[in-house]
């Protein structure tokens, strides 16, 4: 039977030649992680059920990001519980705070992540590595709890779609702005429970950082995973890092999609998704005057040292709006270096941005960037919704990188163009 890519994961996981749209399946896991709200759950729940040592260590990830540095006693006490509990099951990849970075970032630089993989996390953003060819979706801590005690997980085998791009992109468009685009034109719920493969030309030609940010999203539309098959630049990415042989799987030529849609990125161009959903996207041609109060450039989404590139070209030589703050969050303590190294962190301190060691912080509304009532952002982050980012009453517009660097100058939603770039 002709499968797609994430059918053929799925098959290769559970033992079986082959697998169905609908079928349950018990599929064997090469990682899992948990994150420092998630994983005091996960490790409740495992303490309940009896169980007395993990099932594999080695395919333990826990990483401490969303509130860390610990922002109250809390938070403290939550990555107490996490940091004990990887001590006591000899966990080595858990990540400290200074050694760590925001985990759909970190995982895939480090290597612990690769083509093939089947991964769970307890996040809804580990969709992220689907960026290189592997099945990744995030479940409850429940789940992660079970999972770390018998190495496996259930799940159901999703119905793909494919999204097939073509064209060149225009300046100043990426990956934020393609699955932006995508989101808006089939919604919030389009793709519930189904694999989104991301495929063409465009995509071929896409770097890895936006490939990362397209499969981030695909819990947007209410995607089960978000996937893109290897090529060579999967393989230069991987080459001297995966820890693992990657395992490359395409989708066979007459693979089943129960939809497919085609885009000619030529005709798109940076986008905006205007609060309160990511699905309200539209041309940033057509946003309007927005004044801003706050701009966010970091996040799982666009932390990485590409995203914060094309934040510094817009930003040099110029200075943060008066009336702005300006938030840049390197997404792993390695960006955070070669950022010094390029002196991408001098230009964001000239400008006037406030530069902050890795954590989701302001993404969740957690720290480091929360909005009071009434003030409104524009964010390189991944959702938009009510009190998203702090106060029921503030906005949240989600846009790429130099969009936000540019309407951090302006102090309003502004695309690079109109500084002349």
């Amino acid at each position: 039977m002709p499968m797609t890519i994430t059918e053929k994961i799925l098959a290769a996981h559970c033992g079986k030649a082959e697998v169905y749209p609908g079928e349950f399946v018990q599929a064997q896991l090469d990682l899992m992680l948990g994150n420092d709200i998630t994983a005091p759950i996960a490790i409740e729940e495992f303490r309940k059920i009896g169980a007395a040592r993990v099932a594999d260590p080695e395919k333990i990830a826990l990483v401490p990001d969303h509130s860390t540095p610990a922002k109250d006693i809390k938070a403290a006490e939550l990555a107490k519980a996490m940091r004990e509990f990887a001590h006591e099951q000899k966990i080595p990849h858990y990540f400290e705070v200074g050694r760590m970075g925001i985990e759909h970032a970190l995982l895939p630089d480090e290597g612990l992540v690769v083509s093939g993989d089947c991964v769970i996390g307890a996040d809804s953003h580990t969709c992220t590595y689907g960026a290189l060819g592997a099945f990744a979706t995030g479940v409850g801590s429940t789940d992660l709890a079970a999972a770390m005690a018998t190495g496996d997980v259930w799940l159901r085998v999703p119905e793909s779609m494919a999204f097939i791009y073509t064209g060149e992109r225009r300046k100043w468009v990426g990956g934020k702005d393609l699955i932006l685009y995508t989101i808006g034109r089939i919604g919030v719920e389009g793709a519930r429970y189904r694999a989104m493969e991301f495929k063409g030309p465009a995509i071929g030609a896409l770097p890895m950082s936006d490939r990362f940010t397209m499969c981030n999203m695909a819990v947007e539309a209410g995607g089960k995973n978000g996937i893109i098959a290897p090529d060579e630049i999967t393989r230069a990415y991987e080459a001297g890092r995966a820890r693992r042989d990657p395992a490359i799987y395409r989708s066979d030529p007459d693979a089943s999609y129960v939809e497919a849609f085609e885009f000619d990125v030529s005709q798109i161009e940076p986008q905006v998704a205007l609060p309160p959903l990511p699905s309200n996207a539209r041309p940033i041609s057509q946003v309007g005057e927005v004044r801003i109060d706050q701009a966010v450039i970091g996040s799982c989404t666009n932390g990485r040292i590409e995203d914060l590139r094309a934040a510094a070209a817009v930003l040099k030589g110029r200075k943060v709006h008066p009336e702005v703050r300006l938030i840049v969050i390197p997404a792993t303590q390695a960006i955070y270096v070669q950022a010094i190294a390029e002196g991408l962190a001098e230009i964001f301190v000239a400008a006037g941005a406030a530069l902050s060691t890795p954590t989701c912080g302001p993404c969740l509304g957690g720290h480091m960037g929360c909005l009071a009532m009434g003030e409104r952002a524009i964010a390189t982050t991944n959702r938009n919704f009510v009190g998203r980012m702090g106060h029921p009453k503030s906005e949240v517009y989600l846009s790429n990188p130099a969009v936000a660097a540019a309407s951090a100058v302006l102090g309003r939603i502004a695309g690079p163009e109109e500084l002349g770039l």
